[in-house]
């Protein structure tokens, strides 16, 4: 059975099902949705309510009306992902599609090390507080990692982590980009540490990446961030693709 054959679960519209398939990846880029008379009779609904839910991908940037063939699935570079809307679909439903994983941690890699020398240079002793209770957060729902709620609180700290270095940079458009990249970062956060074979170690280089940033030295800031990423992209089985992990880039003593 297809996936435009299979009954749909409830949801709260046709964009809000149509994301799902989308982002999780059982509509790919290039195909085309279900056409619009398909989705009237499969949910009961009108052609002018169809079109306003269609309306949503597409001003997000997912989805284009091509006349005469229906709607089909753009590129993902054409997608708005630091859209509020696109962002919350994407930690919601991509968890079973690798290739946006990929893309995620892409960025990630070409941009947090900066961040984090950034971070290294700018922290106040009010940043550093911030930063060092996500962590410590994190290594106590570790050792008590025994059932789900833990691991939950675990994951939650560790993005608090991340978002707290964003902030430390005091740069308004990356503190604002953590609020909007938080379900991005939430999404490979929760799923690397779900899979990693050790998770003491993922928690070391947190430390050392923690310890960089708090006496100030910015190349080992740069370098412990790939190092966290390079754990996520090993957790998760990803092979990051082009990004600064594997390039030299010229950093300060």
């Amino acid at each position: 059975m297809t996936s435009s054959q299979r009954k749909p679960m409830a949801r709260a519209s046709i964009a809000e099902y149509l994301a799902e398939e989308i982002f999780a990846g059982r509509y790919q880029p290039g195909e085309f949705v279900p056409r619009e008379i398909d989705l009237c009779e499969r949910f009961a609904m009108s052609r002018s309510a169809v079109r306003s839910d269609l309306r949503q991908l597409v001003d997000a940037g997912i989805i284009e009306r091509i006349s005469g063939h229906g709607s089909k699935v753009r590129e993902y570079p054409e997608w708005h992902i630091l859209d509020p809307q696109v962002t919350e679909w994407l930690a919601r439903y991509a968890a079973p599609n690798p290739e946006i994983q990929r893309e995620i941690l892409a960025f990630r890699l070409d941009v947090e090390p900066y961040v984090a020398m950034t971070a290294a240079r700018r922290a106040t002793a009010r940043d550093l507080v911030a930063i060092e209770e996500a962590f410590e957060g994190m290594g106590q729902n570790l050792r008590d990692a025994g059932c789900p709620e833990e691991r939950r609180l675990h994951s939650e700290c560790d993005v608090a982590f991340h978002v707290a270095i964003f902030k430390a940079t005091h740069n308004i458009v990356w503190a604002q980009l953590s609020h909007i990249l938080r379900p991005s970062i939430q999404l490979l956060v929760t799923m690397s540490n779900e899979s990693a074979s050790d998770p003491e170690d993922s928690l070391e280089r947190h430390r050392q990446l923690m310890e960089s940033i708090r006496l100030r030295r910015p190349r080992e800031a740069f370098l412990a961030a790939q190092a966290v990423l390079a754990g996520t992209a090993d957790a998760l089985g990803l092979k990051p693709g082009a990004s600064s992990l594997g390039c030299s880039v010229e950093l300060p003593g």
